[in-house]
Protein backbone atom coordinates (compact mmCIF):
# COMPACT_ATOMS: atom_id res chain seq x y z
CA UNK A 1 0.00 0.00 0.00
CA UNK A 2 1.58 3.28 -1.09
CA UNK A 3 1.19 6.76 0.35
CA UNK A 4 -1.49 7.75 -2.21
CA UNK A 5 -3.58 4.74 -1.24
CA UNK A 6 -3.23 5.60 2.43
CA UNK A 7 -4.26 9.21 1.76
CA UNK A 8 -7.29 7.95 -0.20
CA UNK A 9 -8.29 5.71 2.69
CA UNK A 10 -7.97 8.60 5.15
CA UNK A 11 -10.14 10.77 2.87
CA UNK A 12 -12.69 7.95 2.67
CA UNK A 13 -12.75 7.71 6.47
CA UNK A 14 -13.31 11.45 6.80
CA UNK A 15 -16.25 11.24 4.42
CA UNK A 16 -17.81 7.90 5.44
CA UNK A 17 -16.54 6.95 8.90
CA UNK A 18 -16.62 10.29 10.74
CA UNK A 19 -12.87 10.52 11.11
CA UNK A 20 -11.98 13.90 12.63
CA UNK A 21 -9.61 16.16 10.74
CA UNK A 22 -7.42 16.46 13.82
CA UNK A 23 -6.82 12.68 13.76
CA UNK A 24 -6.01 12.19 10.08
CA UNK A 25 -2.21 12.33 10.40
CA UNK A 26 -2.31 9.92 13.31
CA UNK A 27 -4.49 7.49 11.36
CA UNK A 28 -2.30 7.75 8.26
CA UNK A 29 0.72 6.75 10.32
CA UNK A 30 -1.21 3.90 11.92
CA UNK A 31 -2.19 2.61 8.46
CA UNK A 32 1.43 2.79 7.36
CA UNK A 33 2.42 0.60 10.29
CA UNK A 34 -0.42 -1.86 9.57
CA UNK A 35 0.58 -2.23 5.92
CA UNK A 36 4.14 -3.03 7.00
CA UNK A 37 2.97 -5.72 9.44
CA UNK A 38 2.74 -8.45 6.82
CA UNK A 39 -1.08 -8.76 6.87
CA UNK A 40 -2.82 -9.36 3.56
CA UNK A 41 -6.24 -10.06 2.06
CA UNK A 42 -9.25 -10.05 4.41
CA UNK A 43 -6.98 -9.73 7.48
CA UNK A 44 -5.49 -6.52 6.08
CA UNK A 45 -8.90 -5.04 5.17
CA UNK A 46 -10.20 -5.90 8.62
CA UNK A 47 -7.21 -4.21 10.28
CA UNK A 48 -7.33 -1.11 8.08
CA UNK A 49 -11.03 -0.43 8.53
CA UNK A 50 -10.90 -1.32 12.21
CA UNK A 51 -8.28 1.38 12.66
CA UNK A 52 -10.27 3.95 10.68
CA UNK A 53 -13.55 3.27 12.51
CA UNK A 54 -14.87 5.05 15.55
CA UNK A 55 -13.98 3.41 18.84
CA UNK A 56 -16.74 1.22 20.32
CA UNK A 57 -17.49 3.88 22.95
CA UNK A 58 -17.73 6.56 20.25
CA UNK A 59 -20.03 4.35 18.15
CA UNK A 60 -22.27 3.78 21.15
CA UNK A 61 -22.41 7.50 21.95
CA UNK A 62 -23.14 8.49 18.34
CA UNK A 63 -25.94 5.93 18.05
CA UNK A 64 -27.50 7.13 21.33
CA UNK A 65 -27.26 10.74 20.18
CA UNK A 66 -29.03 10.05 16.88
CA UNK A 67 -31.63 7.89 18.65
CA UNK A 68 -32.42 10.72 21.08
CA UNK A 69 -32.56 13.48 18.48
CA UNK A 70 -34.06 11.70 15.46
CA UNK A 71 -35.54 8.39 16.62
CA UNK A 72 -34.68 4.73 16.40
CA UNK A 73 -34.96 4.33 12.62
CA UNK A 74 -32.52 7.14 11.98
CA UNK A 75 -30.17 5.55 14.51
CA UNK A 76 -30.29 2.08 12.94
CA UNK A 77 -29.99 3.57 9.44
CA UNK A 78 -26.82 5.35 10.57
CA UNK A 79 -25.38 2.24 12.23
CA UNK A 80 -26.15 -0.06 9.31
CA UNK A 81 -24.64 2.31 6.77
CA UNK A 82 -21.63 2.78 9.03
CA UNK A 83 -21.09 -0.99 9.24
CA UNK A 84 -21.33 -1.24 5.45
CA UNK A 85 -18.90 1.64 5.01
CA UNK A 86 -16.37 0.21 7.47
CA UNK A 87 -16.58 -3.13 5.60
CA UNK A 88 -17.87 -5.19 8.53
CA UNK A 89 -21.14 -5.87 6.69
CA UNK A 90 -20.07 -7.44 3.39
CA UNK A 91 -22.88 -5.93 1.37
CA UNK A 92 -21.04 -6.23 -1.93
CA UNK A 93 -20.77 -9.99 -1.32
CA UNK A 94 -24.36 -10.30 -0.09
CA UNK A 95 -25.72 -8.54 -3.15
CA UNK A 96 -24.19 -11.28 -5.34
CA UNK A 97 -26.01 -14.11 -3.57
CA UNK A 98 -28.69 -15.68 -5.80
CA UNK A 99 -32.15 -14.82 -4.48
CA UNK A 100 -35.68 -15.12 -5.84
CA UNK A 101 -39.31 -15.12 -4.81
CA UNK A 102 -40.92 -18.52 -5.33
CA UNK A 103 -44.43 -18.78 -6.73
CA UNK A 104 -45.66 -20.20 -3.39
CA UNK A 105 -44.62 -17.03 -1.55
CA UNK A 106 -41.35 -18.26 -0.06
CA UNK A 107 -38.05 -16.43 -0.54
CA UNK A 108 -35.11 -18.60 -1.58
CA UNK A 109 -31.48 -17.52 -1.25
CA UNK A 110 -28.15 -19.23 -1.80
CA UNK A 111 -25.56 -17.88 0.61
CA UNK A 112 -22.18 -18.28 -1.08
CA UNK A 113 -20.31 -16.52 1.71
CA UNK A 114 -21.25 -18.74 4.64
CA UNK A 115 -20.09 -22.37 5.02
CA UNK A 116 -22.71 -25.09 5.31
CA UNK A 117 -23.47 -25.83 8.97
CA UNK A 118 -24.36 -29.49 9.44
CA UNK A 119 -23.28 -30.34 13.01
CA UNK A 120 -25.90 -29.32 15.63
CA UNK A 121 -23.52 -30.34 18.43
CA UNK A 122 -21.38 -27.31 17.65
CA UNK A 123 -24.38 -25.08 18.34
CA UNK A 124 -24.78 -26.30 21.90
CA UNK A 125 -21.01 -26.06 22.39
CA UNK A 126 -21.30 -22.39 21.52
CA UNK A 127 -18.78 -22.25 18.68
CA UNK A 128 -16.19 -21.28 21.27
CA UNK A 129 -13.38 -18.93 20.35
CA UNK A 130 -9.77 -20.07 20.50
CA UNK A 131 -7.70 -17.39 22.21
CA UNK A 132 -8.79 -13.88 23.06
CA UNK A 133 -11.21 -12.84 25.77
CA UNK A 134 -14.52 -13.89 24.21
CA UNK A 135 -16.22 -17.10 25.33
CA UNK A 136 -18.04 -17.56 22.01
CA UNK A 137 -18.37 -16.07 18.55
CA UNK A 138 -21.12 -13.58 19.45
CA UNK A 139 -19.82 -12.28 22.80
CA UNK A 140 -19.30 -8.51 22.89
CA UNK A 141 -15.67 -9.06 23.78
CA UNK A 142 -15.10 -10.00 20.14
CA UNK A 143 -14.91 -6.28 19.27
CA UNK A 144 -11.38 -5.73 18.01
CA UNK A 145 -10.43 -9.45 18.01
CA UNK A 146 -8.12 -9.82 15.02
CA UNK A 147 -7.99 -13.61 14.96
CA UNK A 148 -11.67 -13.69 13.91
CA UNK A 149 -11.55 -10.58 11.70
CA UNK A 150 -13.55 -8.57 14.24
CA UNK A 151 -11.32 -5.46 14.37
CA UNK A 152 -14.03 -3.47 12.59
CA UNK A 153 -16.99 -4.97 14.50
CA UNK A 154 -19.03 -2.26 16.19
CA UNK A 155 -22.02 -2.83 18.49
CA UNK A 156 -24.45 -0.55 20.31
CA UNK A 157 -26.03 -0.86 23.74
CA UNK A 158 -29.71 -1.71 24.15
CA UNK A 159 -31.69 -2.28 27.34
CA UNK A 160 -34.17 -5.18 27.24
CA UNK A 161 -36.15 -6.23 30.28
CA UNK A 162 -34.10 -3.81 32.36
CA UNK A 163 -30.89 -5.70 31.52
CA UNK A 164 -27.92 -4.75 29.30
CA UNK A 165 -27.99 -6.19 25.80
CA UNK A 166 -26.33 -5.04 22.58
CA UNK A 167 -27.22 -4.92 18.89
CA UNK A 168 -24.94 -5.66 15.97
CA UNK A 169 -25.36 -6.39 12.27
CA UNK A 170 -24.44 -9.73 10.76
CA UNK A 171 -21.47 -9.50 8.36
CA UNK A 172 -23.11 -12.04 6.02
CA UNK A 173 -26.75 -11.22 6.62
CA UNK A 174 -29.55 -13.40 5.30
CA UNK A 175 -31.91 -10.48 4.66
CA UNK A 176 -32.07 -6.69 4.69
CA UNK A 177 -30.38 -5.19 7.76
CA UNK A 178 -30.02 -8.59 9.41
CA UNK A 179 -28.86 -8.09 12.98
CA UNK A 180 -28.72 -9.83 16.33
CA UNK A 181 -29.60 -8.62 19.81
CA UNK A 182 -27.23 -10.29 22.24
CA UNK A 183 -27.31 -10.60 26.02
CA UNK A 184 -24.24 -8.91 27.50
CA UNK A 185 -24.01 -11.86 29.88
CA UNK A 186 -22.74 -15.09 28.33
CA UNK A 187 -25.70 -17.25 29.28
CA UNK A 188 -27.38 -20.08 27.32
CA UNK A 189 -30.30 -19.57 24.96
CA UNK A 190 -33.67 -19.77 26.67
CA UNK A 191 -37.31 -18.96 26.05
CA UNK A 192 -39.47 -18.01 29.02
CA UNK A 193 -41.82 -15.19 29.88
CA UNK A 194 -38.88 -12.80 30.20
CA UNK A 195 -37.88 -13.64 26.62
CA UNK A 196 -41.31 -12.60 25.39
CA UNK A 197 -41.11 -9.36 27.37
CA UNK A 198 -37.66 -8.67 25.93
CA UNK A 199 -38.91 -9.19 22.37
CA UNK A 200 -41.77 -6.75 22.92
CA UNK A 201 -39.34 -4.28 24.51
CA UNK A 202 -37.24 -4.48 21.36
CA UNK A 203 -40.31 -3.95 19.16
CA UNK A 204 -41.20 -0.87 21.22
CA UNK A 205 -37.72 0.57 20.72
CA UNK A 206 -37.35 -0.44 17.06
CA UNK A 207 -40.87 -0.70 15.57
CA UNK A 208 -39.43 -0.71 12.04
CA UNK A 209 -37.75 -4.08 12.67
CA UNK A 210 -39.07 -7.57 13.34
CA UNK A 211 -37.43 -9.52 16.16
CA UNK A 212 -37.58 -13.20 17.02
CA UNK A 213 -35.93 -15.96 18.98
CA UNK A 214 -34.75 -19.37 17.83
CA UNK A 215 -36.01 -22.39 19.74
CA UNK A 216 -33.26 -23.16 22.28
CA UNK A 217 -32.82 -26.80 21.24
CA UNK A 218 -30.44 -28.63 18.92
CA UNK A 219 -31.60 -29.31 15.34
CA UNK A 220 -34.37 -26.69 15.49
CA UNK A 221 -32.41 -23.74 16.88
CA UNK A 222 -29.69 -21.54 15.53
CA UNK A 223 -25.96 -22.10 15.16
CA UNK A 224 -25.13 -20.64 18.60
CA UNK A 225 -27.19 -21.97 21.52
CA UNK A 226 -24.66 -21.26 24.25
CA UNK A 227 -25.31 -17.49 24.25
CA UNK A 228 -28.73 -15.89 24.60
CA UNK A 229 -29.60 -13.82 21.54
CA UNK A 230 -32.39 -12.84 19.15
CA UNK A 231 -32.47 -12.16 15.40
CA UNK A 232 -34.23 -9.41 13.54
CA UNK A 233 -34.02 -6.80 10.86
CA UNK A 234 -35.73 -4.60 8.35
CA UNK A 235 -37.31 -7.08 5.95
CA UNK A 236 -40.93 -8.20 5.79
CA UNK A 237 -40.68 -11.99 5.70
CA UNK A 238 -43.27 -14.31 4.09
CA UNK A 239 -44.67 -15.37 7.47
CA UNK A 240 -45.54 -11.76 8.26
CA UNK A 241 -47.72 -11.64 5.13
CA UNK A 242 -49.61 -14.87 5.92
CA UNK A 243 -53.25 -14.60 7.00
CA UNK A 244 -55.16 -16.25 9.82
CA UNK A 245 -57.17 -19.17 8.42
CA UNK A 246 -58.95 -20.27 11.61
CA UNK A 247 -59.95 -17.71 14.21
CA UNK A 248 -59.81 -18.77 17.85
CA UNK A 249 -60.67 -17.03 21.12
CA UNK A 250 -58.62 -16.94 24.28
CA UNK A 251 -60.87 -17.59 27.29
CA UNK A 252 -59.21 -14.88 29.38
CA UNK A 253 -58.92 -12.26 26.64
CA UNK A 254 -61.73 -13.18 24.20
CA UNK A 255 -61.54 -9.82 22.42
CA UNK A 256 -57.88 -10.33 21.41
CA UNK A 257 -57.33 -11.39 17.80
CA UNK A 258 -55.84 -14.89 17.65
CA UNK A 259 -55.82 -17.70 15.18
CA UNK A 260 -54.18 -20.54 13.31
CA UNK A 261 -52.02 -19.19 10.53
CA UNK A 262 -52.40 -20.24 6.91
CA UNK A 263 -48.86 -21.56 6.84
CA UNK A 264 -46.98 -24.78 6.09
CA UNK A 265 -45.54 -24.87 9.62
CA UNK A 266 -47.52 -24.85 12.87
CA UNK A 267 -48.07 -21.23 13.90
CA UNK A 268 -50.46 -19.27 16.14
CA UNK A 269 -50.79 -15.52 15.69
CA UNK A 270 -51.80 -13.20 18.54
CA UNK A 271 -52.56 -9.51 17.97
CA UNK A 272 -53.39 -6.78 20.47
CA UNK A 273 -52.57 -3.16 21.17
CA UNK A 274 -51.80 -4.12 24.79
CA UNK A 275 -48.40 -5.75 25.27
CA UNK A 276 -49.32 -7.59 28.48
CA UNK A 277 -52.16 -9.41 26.69
CA UNK A 278 -49.90 -10.64 23.90
CA UNK A 279 -47.25 -11.73 26.39
CA UNK A 280 -49.77 -13.50 28.66
CA UNK A 281 -51.33 -15.48 25.82
CA UNK A 282 -47.99 -16.36 24.21
CA UNK A 283 -46.57 -17.54 27.52
CA UNK A 284 -49.58 -19.78 28.18
CA UNK A 285 -49.13 -21.31 24.72
CA UNK A 286 -45.46 -21.84 25.52
CA UNK A 287 -46.24 -23.50 28.85
CA UNK A 288 -48.86 -25.76 27.25
CA UNK A 289 -46.61 -26.77 24.37
CA UNK A 290 -43.41 -27.60 26.26
CA UNK A 291 -45.26 -30.28 28.27
CA UNK A 292 -47.52 -31.57 25.47
CA UNK A 293 -47.14 -35.15 24.24
CA UNK A 294 -49.10 -37.05 21.62
CA UNK A 295 -47.28 -40.29 20.75
CA UNK A 296 -49.70 -41.04 17.91
CA UNK A 297 -48.46 -37.89 16.20
CA UNK A 298 -44.83 -38.50 17.13
CA UNK A 299 -44.82 -35.67 19.67
CA UNK A 300 -42.90 -36.45 22.87
CA UNK A 301 -42.36 -33.57 25.28
CA UNK A 302 -39.52 -35.16 27.21
CA UNK A 303 -37.65 -38.45 27.41
CA UNK A 304 -34.27 -39.75 28.50
CA UNK A 305 -32.60 -37.43 26.01
CA UNK A 306 -34.19 -34.34 27.56
CA UNK A 307 -36.86 -31.84 26.52
CA UNK A 308 -37.99 -31.81 22.88
CA UNK A 309 -40.70 -29.13 22.60
CA UNK A 310 -40.05 -25.41 22.30
CA UNK A 311 -41.47 -22.32 20.61
CA UNK A 312 -39.90 -19.81 18.25
CA UNK A 313 -41.65 -16.48 18.90
CA UNK A 314 -41.32 -13.56 16.49
CA UNK A 315 -42.77 -10.06 16.90
CA UNK A 316 -43.59 -7.10 14.70
CA UNK A 317 -45.29 -3.86 15.66
CA UNK A 318 -47.98 -2.50 13.36
CA UNK A 319 -50.38 0.45 13.42
CA UNK A 320 -52.81 -1.87 15.24
CA UNK A 321 -50.38 -2.88 17.96
CA UNK A 322 -48.28 -5.96 18.61
CA UNK A 323 -48.35 -9.02 16.39
CA UNK A 324 -46.64 -12.11 17.75
CA UNK A 325 -46.32 -15.33 15.77
CA UNK A 326 -45.66 -18.37 17.94
CA UNK A 327 -44.11 -21.23 15.96
CA UNK A 328 -44.38 -24.65 17.62
CA UNK A 329 -41.21 -26.73 17.21
CA UNK A 330 -40.06 -30.23 18.19
CA UNK A 331 -36.60 -31.78 17.84
CA UNK A 332 -37.64 -35.36 18.64
CA UNK A 333 -35.85 -38.05 16.61
CA UNK A 334 -36.76 -41.61 15.65
CA UNK A 335 -35.20 -44.62 13.99
CA UNK A 336 -36.75 -43.56 10.69
CA UNK A 337 -35.73 -39.93 11.13
CA UNK A 338 -32.48 -39.75 13.14
CA UNK A 339 -31.96 -36.11 12.14
CA UNK A 340 -35.40 -35.15 13.44
CA UNK A 341 -39.00 -36.23 12.89
CA UNK A 342 -39.99 -32.59 12.33
CA UNK A 343 -36.87 -31.72 10.36
CA UNK A 344 -36.24 -31.75 6.60
CA UNK A 345 -36.76 -35.37 5.59
CA UNK A 346 -33.85 -37.27 3.98
CA UNK A 347 -35.11 -36.92 0.42
CA UNK A 348 -34.52 -33.16 0.74
CA UNK A 349 -31.09 -33.25 2.40
CA UNK A 350 -29.28 -32.63 -0.87
CA UNK A 351 -30.91 -29.19 -0.79
CA UNK A 352 -31.10 -28.49 2.94
CA UNK A 353 -29.79 -30.60 5.80
CA UNK A 354 -28.94 -27.76 8.19
CA UNK A 355 -31.23 -26.84 11.06
CA UNK A 356 -34.50 -25.23 10.01
CA UNK A 357 -34.20 -22.23 12.29
CA UNK A 358 -36.15 -19.07 12.94
CA UNK A 359 -35.54 -17.47 9.55
CA UNK A 360 -36.49 -20.51 7.46
CA UNK A 361 -39.51 -21.09 9.70
CA UNK A 362 -40.64 -17.60 8.63
CA UNK A 363 -40.32 -18.49 4.95
CA UNK A 364 -36.86 -17.25 3.97
CA UNK A 365 -34.69 -20.24 3.08
CA UNK A 366 -30.91 -19.92 3.19
CA UNK A 367 -29.47 -22.68 1.03
CA UNK A 368 -25.77 -23.70 0.97
CA UNK A 369 -23.41 -22.09 -1.52
CA UNK A 370 -22.42 -25.44 -3.07
CA UNK A 371 -25.85 -25.57 -4.73
CA UNK A 372 -25.08 -22.83 -7.21
CA UNK A 373 -22.66 -25.03 -9.14
CA UNK A 374 -24.46 -28.33 -8.46
CA UNK A 375 -27.85 -27.10 -9.67
CA UNK A 376 -26.34 -25.38 -12.69
CA UNK A 377 -24.88 -28.76 -13.71
CA UNK A 378 -28.27 -30.45 -13.26
CA UNK A 379 -29.85 -27.79 -15.46
CA UNK A 380 -27.23 -28.47 -18.14
CA UNK A 381 -27.88 -32.21 -17.92
CA UNK A 382 -31.63 -31.70 -18.37
CA UNK A 383 -31.23 -29.42 -21.39
CA UNK A 384 -28.72 -31.84 -22.93
CA UNK A 385 -31.19 -34.71 -22.34
CA UNK A 386 -28.56 -36.69 -20.49
CA UNK A 387 -29.06 -39.15 -17.65
CA UNK A 388 -28.15 -38.13 -14.13
CA UNK A 389 -24.57 -39.32 -13.39
CA UNK A 390 -23.83 -41.50 -10.35
CA UNK A 391 -22.02 -38.64 -8.65
CA UNK A 392 -25.29 -36.71 -8.54
CA UNK A 393 -27.48 -39.57 -7.31
CA UNK A 394 -28.53 -37.60 -4.22
CA UNK A 395 -30.23 -35.10 -6.55
CA UNK A 396 -32.48 -37.64 -8.29
CA UNK A 397 -35.68 -36.11 -6.89
CA UNK A 398 -34.60 -32.63 -7.95
CA UNK A 399 -33.57 -33.89 -11.39
CA UNK A 400 -36.80 -35.83 -11.99
CA UNK A 401 -39.14 -33.05 -10.84
CA UNK A 402 -37.28 -30.22 -12.58
CA UNK A 403 -37.14 -32.24 -15.78
CA UNK A 404 -40.90 -32.84 -15.60
CA UNK A 405 -41.56 -29.13 -15.02
CA UNK A 406 -39.31 -28.19 -17.94
CA UNK A 407 -40.88 -30.77 -20.30
CA UNK A 408 -44.41 -29.65 -19.32
CA UNK A 409 -43.90 -26.47 -21.31
CA UNK A 410 -44.80 -24.21 -18.36
CA UNK A 411 -41.22 -22.96 -18.24
CA UNK A 412 -39.23 -22.39 -21.42
CA UNK A 413 -36.20 -21.56 -19.30
CA UNK A 414 -34.82 -24.55 -17.36
CA UNK A 415 -33.46 -22.18 -14.71
CA UNK A 416 -36.99 -20.95 -13.97
CA UNK A 417 -38.12 -24.55 -13.69
CA UNK A 418 -35.30 -25.18 -11.21
CA UNK A 419 -36.34 -22.14 -9.16
CA UNK A 420 -39.89 -23.43 -9.00
CA UNK A 421 -38.55 -26.82 -7.88
CA UNK A 422 -36.49 -25.23 -5.10
CA UNK A 423 -39.52 -23.28 -3.91
CA UNK A 424 -41.58 -26.48 -3.90
CA UNK A 425 -38.95 -28.43 -1.95
CA UNK A 426 -38.56 -25.67 0.63
CA UNK A 427 -42.33 -25.59 1.09
CA UNK A 428 -42.34 -29.35 1.66
CA UNK A 429 -39.52 -28.95 4.19
CA UNK A 430 -41.68 -26.43 6.07
CA UNK A 431 -44.47 -29.00 6.02
CA UNK A 432 -42.03 -31.53 7.50
CA UNK A 433 -41.42 -29.14 10.41
CA UNK A 434 -45.15 -28.82 11.18
CA UNK A 435 -45.88 -30.63 14.44
CA UNK A 436 -49.59 -30.78 13.58
CA UNK A 437 -50.35 -31.91 10.03
CA UNK A 438 -54.14 -31.68 10.48
CA UNK A 439 -56.13 -28.68 11.71
CA UNK A 440 -58.28 -30.85 13.98
CA UNK A 441 -55.21 -32.04 15.89
CA UNK A 442 -53.93 -28.48 16.19
CA UNK A 443 -57.31 -27.24 17.43
CA UNK A 444 -57.47 -30.04 19.97
CA UNK A 445 -54.18 -28.85 21.43
CA UNK A 446 -55.35 -25.23 21.40
CA UNK A 447 -58.50 -26.21 23.28
CA UNK A 448 -56.34 -27.78 25.96
CA UNK A 449 -54.26 -24.58 26.01
CA UNK A 450 -57.29 -22.42 26.84
CA UNK A 451 -58.75 -21.43 23.48
CA UNK A 452 -62.13 -21.99 21.87
CA UNK A 453 -63.57 -21.54 18.36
Amino acid sequence: MNFNEIENLVSYAKEKLELKRRDENYKANRLLEITESGLSGAELEDAVYGELSLLPSETDARFAEIFKEHGSKAATDWLYNYCVNNKYVKKDVLDKNPRFNAENGLIITINKAKPEFRDPKKASAGNSVDGGFAKCVICRRNEGFGARNKRNLRTVSVTLGGKPWFWQYSPYGYFREHGIAVNCEHTPMRIDRQTLENLVDFADKFPHYFIGCNAPLERIGGSVLAHDHYQGGGEVLPLHKAKIKINIKDKIYPYVTAGVLDWAGTVIRVKSDKRNEVIDIADRIRCAWIKYSNPELGIIAEDGNGAHNAISPTVIKTVNGYEMNIILRSNITSGEYPDGVFHAHPEYHSIKKESIGLIEAQGLFILPGRLEEELREIERIIVAKEELPAGYAQFKLVYDETKALYKSGKYKDVHRAMQEELGSICYRILQNTAVFKKDEDFLRFLTEAGFER
